[in-house]
């Protein structure tokens, strides 16, 4: 994945998260008053933590694995840093359940469309991006036989 994916990806991901954040909040404050307001901004908060991580384990697998190809790991890097999300997002859960200033239903659904969002940002991204899936191939040099009967002598 190249530098110009991941920057598409995150500005895709930025818009998606700002419409998620300013749609969910409007929403939320309607729907649940000021607890659905913080809820749809912490749900886009959260997302956007996530997504900044998996920037960074991209960036980062990349810089390890530039010299030595190795694609087990960056794969372990990238995955790890999937875990430690999953990690994350649990223990948020955990520490934020039964909490006064949150309404679990605007926090979930607002969670639930950045995420679907951000996904979608990210296929846009990679999908718009010219990244060859075939390596390049160089031209032979020219043999001398070839180069002489292309230009004989005078």
């Amino acid at each position: 994945m190249t530098s110009s994916v991941v920057h598409r990806a995150l500005v895709f991901g930025g818009i998606v998260l700002a419409a998620v954040a300013v749609i969910g909040s409007i929403v939320g404050l309607l729907a649940a008053g000021t607890s659905g307001l913080v809820s749809a901004l912490f749900a886009a908060a959260l997302t956007a933590l996530f997504l900044g991580m998996t920037t960074v384990s991209i960036v980062v697998a990349e810089r390890v694995t530039r010299t030595s190809k190795s694609m087990g790991v960056y794969f372990g890097i990238v995955i790890g840093a999937w875990l430690l999300k999953f990690v994350v997002f649990v223990v948020v859960l955990l520490v934020t359940r039964g909490a006064e200033w949150l309404n679990p239903f605007v926090f979930f659904y607002a969670l639930i469309a950045a995420v679907l969002g951000s996904l979608v940002a990210d296929v846009v991204a990679l999908a718009g991006a010219r990244v060859s899936a075939i390596p390049a191939q160089t031209s032979p040099a020219p043999d001398a036989a070839a180069e002489a009967s292309a230009n004989p002598p005078a």
